[in-house]
Formats: structure tokens, sequence, C-alpha cells
């Protein structure tokens, strides 16, 4: 097998940027983001995220496009939300995603800026290129 490192970061909303992502329904959509993440052969090193969007720092093989594996995570977890979890609204994502690729000495700064998404959102302190969900 050939050699690789390939590390993005993903960031998506929900459908109309509705804030519907609350702190029961993240842990199971997170799980379920993780796992189907997890059998395209990906390694999921953050996720996070608030109300509204989610944040994924992930490495995922050369094999697999950025734009199937994103379509498919964000397809299997909202089928998930709405055929297991059944809350009393119906859960979509936006059709639009960010992506940007980096390097593994940024793998940390990208990991904790994820971990702590619902801080910046709070105090201000995002990374505009790190929020971005559609052309610009």
């Amino acid at each position: 097998m050939s050699y690789w490192k390939l590390y993005y970061h993903f960031v998506w909303g929900t459908k109309n940027r509705l804030p519907i992502i609350d702190s029961v329904l993240e842990t199971e959509l997170y799980r379920a983001i993780v796992a189907k993440a997890q059998n395209m052969e990906g390694f999921v090193h953050a996720i996070g995220g608030i109300k509204d969007h989610v944040h994924l720092a992930v490495t995922i093989p050369p094999k697999i496009a950025p734009a199937k594996f994103i379509g498919d995570v964000k397809g299997n977890s909202s089928h998930y939300v709405n055929h297991i979890i059944k809350p009393d609204f119906e859960f979509y994502w936006q059709d639009e995603y960010g992506v940007l690729s980096f390097g593994e000495k940024n793998l940390s700064s990208v990991v904790r800026y994820i971990h702590n998404q619902k801080q910046h959102h709070a105090d201000g302190t995002l990374i505009e290129v790190m929020e971005w969900m559609d052309e610009r």
C-alpha cells in the first residue's frame, strides 16, 4: 500500500441553519457521524459544534473523495436521526459544506479549535475561514 497522510476539516450546518442540535441529540448525532466515518476507513481526530453546525477533523484514505465522504456522512447521520432517534421534527443538513485540508503540524490547533466550538461562538473568537460552509 502507498503511504499517505490526509487531514481534512469539514464544517456543515443544519438545513436553514436551524438551531436544533441540543445536548441530547448532539451525543447520538456525533456517535453516528464517527461510526460512519470509521465505516469508511476514516479516523476522527475531533468532532464538535453548536446548535446549528458541526465541525469534523478527520483523516480519510485517498481512495475516497472528500465530497463522497461528507455526502455519505451527512446522509447517514440525518437518516439515523430521523429513523432511529426519531425527534419530534424532521432533521436535515444543508446541501453545502466547507472543507479545508491541513498538515500534521496543524492537527493539534484544529482539534483544539473544534473541541472549543461552543466557547469560540460564545466569546466571538472564531477563525472565519474555519467556519465557511458555502462559496465566498
